[in-house]
């Protein structure tokens, strides 16, 4: 696994967050683990409880919203994935930056669970990648999030902001790389 602190966008700071980072890597061949590290003042953020029956729901960057973007190398479509401290999810798919995107049906509910106390909030989510994509080369991820207040502001981190206005999706994002997909070793008597 390997850590990326985020930040916050000039124009959205927030003080009730000391540290927000987040852990990534490959958990199995083809599944992704994100883990979103948040401390502070959380009774100063929106971070709802667990609910009963996380389901899949639009617009979850209008409050806190985890988020990962995912391309291929020198791919200008993307993915989109957001989670929340609910357990609510999105994915969508982008033909190039913001252009033509949808919501694939067809692709694995991510795995999410939270934890946490006063100071601190950790979600950990896992990403089936298989069947995303049938194109080649490495991935490019960048992260992100948006973090709501009481009041309804909202906080923009990531671990690059480009210049201007908060943007995840702008290309300038995608600056970390995953290493290549471990393969699983064959079993005594396999060929690979």
């Amino acid at each position: 696994m390997r850590t990326i602190p985020l930040s916050p966008h000039p124009a959205t700071p927030c003080p009730a967050v000391h540290q927000l980072s987040v852990d990534y890597g490959w958990q199995a061949p083809g599944h992704l683990l994100l883990r979103y590290r948040l401390r502070g003042a959380l009774a100063q953020l929106r971070l709802p409880p667990p609910g009963p029956a996380p389901t899949r729901r639009d617009e979850l960057w209008r409050s806190t919203c985890f988020e990962a973007f995912l391309r291929r190398d020198g791919n200008p479509g993307y993915w989109e994935v957001n989670f929340t401290p609910r357990g609510d999810w999105a994915i969508y798919r982008f033909d190039a930056y913001r252009q033509g995107m949808h919501a694939p049906q067809t692709v694995a509910a991510p795995a999410i669970a939270c934890t946490g106390d006063a100071g601190t909030h950790e979600l950990t989510a896992c990403l089936d990648l298989s069947g995303w994509d049938r194109e080649t080369g490495g991935w490019q991820l960048a992260v992100a999030a948006a973090l709501g207040t009481p009041s309804g502001e909202i906080s923009y981190w990531a671990a690059h902001h480009p210049p201007g206005t908060p943007d995840f999706h702008a290309a300038a994002a995608f600056r970390l790389t995953l290493p290549p997909i471990p393969r699983p070793t064959p079993s005594s008597g396999e060929t690979p």
